[in-house]
C-alpha cells in the first residue's frame, strides 16, 4: 500500500487541491493495473538472458486471506508464485510451479518444505528435485514431546511439595502449645514429635526430589536440542571442511537418541514419543538431500574438462569456505568474525602462487568464487522466509482486508518483486534475472493518466 501511496502522489493527486473519493479509486486501480503489466513485460523481457543457475525453492501453503500456495528463492528474496488456492492439492501447485519457470534459465535444486504431502508432491515428483525438509520442525518437534510435557510435570510436582508440606505444618502445631512449650504426655509414655514427624519428613523429602530429578531430566533434553542446529551445517563450523550427509545424520540421531531416553525415563504419554518419531524420521532425508546436492555439484563440473586438483579444492576448499562466510554473515560481527577468518584461511591458499586455483586468471578466480558461493547457497536448511512473507502479508491484510482479491495479491507479489529494495540498492528481480530491470516506478508514472483538477478550490472554513 506504501508504494501505491507513493505513486498516487506522484501522479498529482495530492497537489494541494482535493480530490473526489471517485478518482481515487480510479487511479488507485490505474496504479494497480501499471505494476501488474510492469512485472509481466520486465518479466518477459529479461528471462531468456538470465544466466543458468540452480535456485532452492523455499514453499509454504499457508496465508493470510484464506489459503494460498507460495515459493520463493531464499537467497535472492524473488517471489516464484504467490496465489490464493481452495486446496494444498499437487496439481494446483505443479501448475503454478510450471508457470514460474517456463522461459526462465534455472532449475530448482532443491526444495524445502514441511512434510505435508501436497507441497511434496509438485516438487520431488515433477522437477526432480531433492526435498530439504525444514529444520526448524525438529525442535519443535522435539519441544512437544519433551520441553512441554515435561514442564507440565514440573508444576505437578511442585503442587505436590506444596501439599506434602501442609500435614507436617500441621504436626508443628498440634506438637506445640500456644505458650511455646512442648505438649504434656502423660506418665510413663514415650515422646510422640519424632514418631509423628518422621514420615512427614521423609513425604516432604521425596516430594522436593521430584522437581529436581524432572528439571534436570529437562535441562538434558534441552541441552540436546541446541547443538541439532550446528550439526545441521554441511560444512564443519570449527574445522572448516565438508560434512557428508551421514556424518549430518549421525550428529543429529546422536542427539536425538538421548532426549529418546528421557522421555521413556519420564513415562511421557504415546502422543509425545510420536513426535518425538516424527523429528526422527526427517533425518534420513537430510542425508539424502546432501548427496543429492553434491552429486550435482559434481555433474556441473565435469562437463568443463576441469584436471582433478582444481575441481577437488572447490569442492573439499572453496565452497566450504563460501558457507562459512554465508554462515558469518547471519550472527553478529562478534560471533561472526571467527567464522570469517576460518574462511579466509581456508580460501586465500587456493589462489596463492602453488595453490590448486593459482593458474587461472583474475576474471576466472572471481567466476569460481562466484559459482561457490552460488553451490553453498543450495543447501537451504529452513523455509523461514516464506513464514516472513506470509507474516508481512497478514500485516496488511488487516487493516486492508479483501487480500484475497486476486488482483491485490499480484500486485503486492509484484512490488515485492521490482521495486522493494535492500541496503545495496538492489531488488529482487535483479538479483534473479542477473540484469537490472527497467524503473518500475518511472514506467507507471508513464502509464498512469493525471487526474484532472477539480472544477472548483476546496471552500475553507473562516473563522
Amino acid at each position: 500500500m506504501r508504494l501505491v501511496g507513493l505513486l498516487v502522489k506522484r501522479t498529482g493527486l495530492e497537489r494541494g487541491v482535493a480530490a473526489s473519493s471517485g478518482v481515487q479509486h480510479q487511479v488507485n486501480g490505474q496504479v494497480e493495473e501499471a505494476i501488474v503489466a510492469s512485472r509481466r513485460e520486465e518479466s518477459a523481457r529479461w528471462a531468456p538472458a538470465m544466466p543458468a543457475h540452480a535456485i532452492p525453492v523455499a514453499k509454504d501453503a499457508t496465508g493470510p486471506g484464506g489459503l494460498g500456495l507460495g515459493a520463493l528463492d531464499p537467497k535472492r528474496h524473488s517471489i516464484l508464485w504467490e496465489q490464493a488456492a481452495p486446496a494444498r492439492e499437487q496439481d494446483t501447485g505443479q501448475k503454478l510451479m510450471e508457470q514460474a519457470l517456463v522461459g526462465r534459465n534455472c532449475r530448482v535444486m532443491p526444495s524445502t518444505s514441511d512434510e505435508a504431502p501436497g507441497l511434496l508432491a509438485y516438487g520431488a515428483q515433477p522437477r526432480g528435485a531433492p526435498h530439504a525438509p525444514d529444520l526448524c520442525h525438529v525442535p519443535d518437534a522435539l519441544s512437544k514431546a519433551i520441553a512441554a510435557p515435561m514442564a507440565v510435570k514440573q508444576r505437578a510436582a511442585a503442587q505436590a511439595v506444596a501439599q506434602a508440606e501442609a500435614p507436617r505444618k500441621r504436626v508443628h502445631e498440634r506438637l506445640d502449645n500456644t505458650d511455646g512449650e512442648p505438649a504434656k504426655r502423660g506418665p510413663g509414655r514415650p515422646p510422640k514429635a519424632a514418631a509423628s514427624l518422621e514420615p512427614v519428613a521423609q513425604d516432604v523429602a521425596g516430594a522436593r526430589h521430584e522437581p529436581q530429578r524432572l528439571t534436570q531430566q529437562r535441562e538434558q533434553g534441552a541441552q540436546r536440542m541446541r547443538p541439532i542446529g550446528h550439526a545441521s551445517h554441511f560444512v564443519d563450523l570449527e574445522r572448516g571442511v565438508r560434512r557428508p550427509g551421514k556424518r549430518m545424520a549421525g550428529d543429529i540421531q546422536a542427539q536425538i537418541a538421548p532426549i529418546r531416553t528421557v522421555a521413556q525415563q519420564a513415562s511421557l504419554s504415546e502422543t509425545c514419543l510420536e513426535h518425538l518419531e516424527k523429528a526422527a524420521r526427517v533425518v534420513p532425508t537430510m542425508q539424502t538431500t546432501i548427496a543429492c546436492v553434491s552429486s550435482s555439484g559434481r555433474q556441473q563440473v565435469r562437463p568443463l574438462h576441469v584436471p582433478p586438483p582444481p575441481s577437488d579444492a572447490r569442492q573439499a576448499h572453496l565452497i566450504p569456505a563460501c558457507a562459512l562466510a554465508r554462515v558469518a554473515s547471519t550472527r553478529t560481527r562478534t560471533a561472526g568474525e571467527p567464522l570469517r577468518a576460518l574462511a579466509e584461511r581456508r580460501r586465500t591458499p587456493l589462489f596463492e602462487p602453488g595453490g590448486a586455483l593459482c593458474a587461472f586468471n583474475a576474471a576466472e578466480q572471481d567466476q569460481r568464487k562466484t559459482g561457490a558461493a552460488k553451490r553453498a547457497d543450495v543447501w537451504q536448511r529452513s523455509s523461514a522466509k516464506v513464514e516472513g512473507r506470509n507474516g508481512d502479508l497478514a500485516l496488511r491484510h488487516h487493516p486492508l482486508r479483501g487480500l484475497d482479491h486476486p488482483r491485490k495479491r499480484t500486485w503486492l507479489t509484484a512490488g515485492h518483486h521490482f521495486f522493494l529494495t535492500r541496503a545495496d540498492g538492489t531488488t529482487a528481480a535483479e538479483r534473479f534475472f542477473g540484469q537490472k530491470p527497467r524503473s518500475m516506478f518511472a514506467a507507471i508514472l508513464a502509464s498512469v493518466e493525471r487526474p484532472p483538477a477539480p472544477l472548483s478550490p476546496p471552500q475553507q472554513i473562516l473563522g
